[in-house]
């Protein structure tokens, strides 16, 4: 163990004290970690060499107390890397452990959130990339963090309905990739609230503070879209006729949001592919290098796999954006969402006007669950305004929806039937998203859901769901 104080130092109040834990055949690794520490303003850092969890405990020469710890891994095992957090974790309690890799190609940075890291740095490490991710994490002070989460988590996921299992999976990534600044990719279908998903990881995160700045690239005309991103300088084109900062420069210390990613120019993309490397950028026209501290979030509706096999899309930008993906499932495969959806649209829709949300009649409710929504929740929220301002009753009729009714559906359905489809539909999803939560045991899930454990698994058969359960 070596310990290294920068000669850089003015206040030894605002230093930030880095623990650096080097597995072995990384030294090179934290070897560059530790000379861009020695360059840079503000930081003390001490090493330890992984070894055995004892080697971990803290020495009266080295950090007892640091801010933040940096671990580097050789590559990436699950089994590997648990025992490896786990001394790390007692070692240096309530402090964030940020990791990197010498194979970062092959490195699962997902797992690795799960187990409790709070950040991943890509290789090679660079000045503009490490130091305000250190920066970042030592901020955040253990106490009063538990109040501050509630409030961050109310504000950043309260916009996103829905109970189904497959619905939850991804609303759950949302505060693990809140917690690094590595960039996300989210695909899914045009309506299905990618934008909604970057906001809640952005107010999540310590960037909550700082601007979360939305651009919708196919919107952008070719000739204007580096400008709009990057900006330019006065007289760099006809009609530049002043400066322009660009939306980099708007987001700065926050989060830009990139909305089909795929219609960037392949110009853009060299410059994009660029300034995520190195924090780097020119504005058009200028020959002045500009750095930039945001975190980019891209969505896309189209399959990635096939635009960068086409040719259309840069490979290796795709992996530079795509170090945690998201990919948010369409309303049609989680049916039992859309009640929820529906009703909270309409009582948000009832609080602007300041009058009573109009209700939905069952055989309106059945249409809605009838209709495969190729324009997901989008489109649910249009056919519902539509209905409000066509309606003068105080319900909502199937008449009011105006949409094609399934024909497996005859319009003489008694009350009888269509209660029954709805209540299957709910009991259904409801089964699904309880075991999901309990990891399949039938015990904790009965007794959740307020059931004997016989007339638990008597449902999960009459639904046919013994197969996603543990008798245990």
């Amino acid at each position: 163990m070596t310990s290294v104080q920068s000669p850089n130092l003015s206040e030894a109040s605002s230093v930030i004290r880095v623990a650096i834990v080097c597995e072995p055949d990384t030294a090179f690794l934290a070897d560059s970690l530790e000379a861009l520490l020695e360059e840079a303003k503000g930081f003390t850092f001490s090493r330890f060499e992984y070894g055995a969890e004892s080697d971990l405990k803290p020495k009266p020469a080295g950090l007892a107390n640091p801010d933040v710890v940096v671990a580097t891994l050789d590559t990436f095992q699950a089994t590997k890397v648990e025992p490896f957090l786990a001394p790390l974790q007692r070692a240096f309690p309530r402090r964030p452990v940020l990791v990197t890799t010498a194979h970062p190609d092959a490195f699962d940075v997902f797992p690795l959130l799960e187990m409790g890291a709070a950040d991943f740095l890509v290789p090679p490490l660079r000045r503009s990339d490490v130091l305000p991710r250190l920066k970042r994490q030592a901020r955040v002070s253990p106490r009063g963090s538990a109040i501050v989460q509630r409030l961050k988590e109310n504000i950043g996921l309260k916009q996103i309905i829905g109970e189904s299992s497959e619905f939850l999976d991804k609303v759950q990534c949302v505060p693990r990739f809140a917690r690094c600044d590595a960039t996300v990719l989210i695909s899914g279908e045009s309506g299905t609230g990618k934008e909604l998903f970057a906001r809640a990881v952005h107010y999540l995160s310590s960037r909550a503070d700082r601007p979360f700045v939305p651009v919708n690239c196919g919107a952008l005309p070719e000739n204007l879209m580096e400008s709009e991103i990057f900006g330019h300088k006065r007289g760099a084109f006809t009609g530049a006729a002043s400066d322009r900062g660009g939306l980099i420069r708007e987001a700065e210390g926050g989060t830009l949001f990139l909305d089909e990613i795929d219609c960037l120019t392949p110009q853009a993309q060299v410059k994009l592919l660029r300034f995520l490397q190195d924090g780097e950028y020119r504005s058009v026209g200028s020959e002045q290098i500009g750095y930039a501290n945001i975190r980019v979030i891209a969505a896309a509706n189209a399959d990635f796999s096939q635009v960068v096999c086409s040719g259309k899309f840069r490979e290796d930008l795709f992996y530079r954006l795509g170090v945690l993906t998201l990919t948010i499932p369409p309303l049609r495969e989680r049916p039992g969402d859309i009640y929820l959806l529906a009703c909270d649209f309409l009582e948000k829709q009832a609080a602007i006007t300041n009058t009573r949300p109009k209700n939905l009649s069952l055989a309106a409710l059945n249409i809605l669950l009838s209709h495969s929504w190729p324009g997901n929740v989008r489109e649910l929220q249009n056919v519902l305004m539509r209905a409000i301002v066509l309606s003068d009753r105080d319900g909502i009729e199937p008449s009011d929806l105006n949409l094609p009714e399934d024909g497996s559906v005859a319009e003489d359905q008694s009350f009888r039937q269509m209660k029954s489809r709805v209540v299957w539909r709910f009991e259904h999803d409801f089964l699904k998203t309880v075991l999901h939560v309990h990891d399949g045991n039938i015990t904790r899930a009965a007794f959740a859901a307020k059931k004997s454990r016989r007339a638990f698994w008597e449902l999960l058969r009459k639904h046919g769901l013994l197969a996603r359960a543990r008798r245990s």
